[in-house]
């Protein structure tokens, strides 16, 4: 029988203070706050835990316990400025190998920009990965590489795919000449390095083993013309040859079929390919057959993703979301592990298994639920026991948080659409302000589990619809139909009937219902109300597509032009479906947040919004975050941004209670 232990390291780590049962002072600082654990990795002897750990605004800091005698060793931080640290893994038991991640602007538009760094335990020896820009090159490498196998064969070296970059040869000796994506071995001490996949100009990535080697390549195909057509063709090794083969093709459509992880010991590829037009998972032998054996799938919904564990990234599983999560174990030992981890932790149902040592005696994991938004433990096999480390939310430790209820309500067409009510603790759900949240993609969908957005505005007292209306993945091709921006007035449709159900229920006061969302979703935000102008009082969006043709058209000079000009298409819709060309129609006051840094969405396109709303003489402001990316990756910047909409929804809405206290602004306003 597992047993439940206290938690063992929370004092150690210098942790916010846990908040009481009370209310909380600042729910906007409290629920903007970033996750405090951004990754966790567990050695491979079982020794040693690593974290990243979020520190204020957007900075990290990497922390290591030792589990035998846990006194923490912080052994570094990034403030965020030009790269911050995003996640760390051993590569020893005395060796972390993490990620850097930025936004820069080295070609005169801003870029996301990578970087590897090496560095032991103890915080010494520091020393960054791949090769380093240098003035002869041609153009600046933006792609610091990433690891396929923290194995590459002695003790401390890994293989890591990288981006080739050559170098100018006039008036030198010698100049890197090779070009594109390849892989090299890399011993992450002294620097050596030996290339074991020349680069190639095609190539999109290379997919190991988990022993050091190399077995699937992925290479992108073009047109004549130099631009890429979206279809993958991937070739394979067989054991023991240096030789490729045909594998197969996937294209943007999802059609044909995509391997994802290689099993040395079953000596087959995992694979996506479309059963009844839904993406199922499949075994293939790589043993010149090919020959494909089911082995998860789903009559309604996608299989979403492979559940991985160990240094060898092992495949044990895979997961799906109906109404909620669910998980196929392949591994008998981890799914009885799971059934007892249910068991012990009832009101914990998600079961994450995030890292595990070497031979599988211990396992780090993530136990979370809709109202709860997480705990890591660790478990040993041999003595049973679960050991509390942090939770992933400390600042709404004692917070009574809201559950999700997975609802369908029926659009204009007659149907059914999924979605997740999420109601004010304590409420009775009846005539609430009330906000329909649709998802950013609008490649995405929502799923059951913790969201800090649904949970803040459900702590204010609003109830949250957020819909996987048509135009969503997850549900297989018939229900992506042409994406959410061609097939904008189905899915805008969905959204705008969400409203509606609310009112229709009695859970919304019609007058007091409002729009809220991110990316996609703030593009949603907005053309609800060129759709139907009265039915949304406020709307509120976050980085949002504004004008199709600006997205399309970003980088129709560029190799990817001709994906995006499918992708958004051409016709009518393209002024129909952009709110920028429809200001005019908008009676709702709008406000929006984006970061002037945004490689996804521009901010240009807020900007514009904002202009033609005004000229319209409309209701409008913009709140732009300096440094910030799409995902407005700073505690102190979303904390503001909550506090600013909960204050503009209660004087638009002419909700009486209070906002929470004020705190100093960080956007600006435009």
């Amino acid at each position: 029988m597992i047993r439940k232990l206290l938690p063992a390291f929370a004092a150690l780590l210098a942790l916010p203070a846990a908040a009481s049962a009370q209310p909380l002072s600042d729910p906007a600082a409290a629920f903007g706050a970033r996750p405090n654990i951004l990754s966790m990795a567990l050695s491979p002897n079982g020794r040693l835990i690593s974290m990243v750990q979020s520190t204020a605004g957007d900075g990290a800091r990497i922390v290591v316990i030792d589990t035998a005698n846990p006194q923490p060793t912080n052994i570094g931080g990034s403030e965020g400025e030009n790269l911050r640290l995003v996640g760390c893994e051993f590569i020893s038991n005395e060796r972390l190998v993490c990620t850097l991640y930025g936004v820069q602007n080295p070609y005169g538009r801003w870029a996301g920009i990578s970087r590897l760094l090496a560095v032991n335990v103890d915080g010494s020896d520091a020393v960054a990965l791949g090769e380093r820009n240098s003035m002869a090159q041609l153009y600046y490498r933006a792609y610091g590489g990433s690891i396929i196998d923290n194995f590459g064969g002695t003790e401390g070296s890994v293989l890591m795919q990288q981006q080739f970059v050559p170098e100018q040869n006039t008036g030198r000796l010698a100049g890197r000449r090779g070009e594109g994506l390849g892989v090299v071995r890399v011993n992450t001490r002294n620097l050596s390095r030996t290339t074991v996949e020349p680069p190639r100009g095609d190539a999109g990535a290379y997919i190991s083993d988990g022993r050091g080697r190399v077995r699937i390549m992925a290479i992108s195909q073009y047109s004549g013309a130099g631009q890429a057509t979206g279809r993958t063709l991937y070739r394979y090794r067989r054991t023991g040859s240096n030789d490729w083969q045909d594998f197969g093709t996937f294209d943007e459509n999802d059609e044909g079929i995509a391997p994802v992880a290689v099993d040395p010991e079953l000596e087959v590829a995992y694979a996506y390919a479309k059963l009844n037009g839904r993406l199922a998972l499949y075994r293939v032998a790589l043993d010149g057959s090919l020959r494909r054996e089911l082995v998860a799938s789903h009559p309604q919904v996608d299989v979403g993703g492979l559940i991985r564990i160990g240094r060898r990234n092992r495949v044990v599983g895979a997961s799906f979301a109906t109404d909620r999560w669910e998980s196929v174990y392949f591994d008998p030992e981890l799914r009885q592990l799971a059934e007892r981890l249910h068991r012990t932790l009832p009101q914990q149902p998600m079961i994450d298994f995030v890292d595990s040592s070497e031979d599988d005696s211990k396992l780090l994991i993530l136990a979370a639920s809709d109202d709860n938004p997480g705990q890591y433990y660790l478990y040993d096999r041999a003595s049973r026991s679960l050991t509390g480390i942090l939770p992933a939310r400390p600042e709404l430790e004692g917070v009574t948080l809201a559950s999700v209820r997975p609802i369908s309500y029926r659009a204009a067409d007659g149907t059914m659409v999924p979605g997740y009510l999420t109601l004010p603790p304590g409420s009775n759900g009846r005539g609430l302000p009330a906000i329909v949240m649709p998802h950013g993609g609008p490649g995405a969908r929502d799923v059951w589990g913790f969201d800090w957005l649904a949970q803040y505005f459900a702590n204010r007292g609003f109830a949250v619809l957020q819909p996987n209306f048509r135009g969503s993945t997850g549900y297989g091709e018939a229900w992506f139909q042409q994406n959410g921006f061609r097939s904008w007035r189905t899915a805008i449709g969905d959204v705008n009937d969400a409203g509606r159900w609310l009112i229709s229920q009695g859970i919304a006061d019609p007058a007091k219902l409002a729009i809220f969302g991110w990316s996609y979703g703030g593009y949603a935000a907005l053309q609800a109300n060129v759709l139907d102008p009265d039915l949304f009082k406020a709307a509120i969006a976050v980085a949002p597509v504004t004008d199709l043709e600006l997205a399309r058209d970003r980088y129709a000079r560029t190799s990817i032009g001709g994906i995006l000009r499918d992708f958004f298409g051409t016709g009518p819709h393209i002024a129909e479906g952009s709110p920028a060309r429809n200001a005019a129609r908008f009676r709702a006051p709008v406000l929006m947040f984006h970061g002037d840094r945004d490689i996804n969405v521009e901010v240009e396109h807020a900007r514009l919004m904002n202009s033609r709303l005004r000229s319209a003489d409309k209701q409008s402001e913009l709140i732009v975050y300096p440094r910030l990316d799409h995902q407005l990756d700073d505690s102190t910047a979303r904390a503001d941004m909550l506090r600013r909409s909960d204050a503009f929804l209660r004087r638009v809405l002419g909700i009486g209670a209070p906002a929470a206290p004020a705190a100093a602004p960080t956007g600006t306003g435009n």
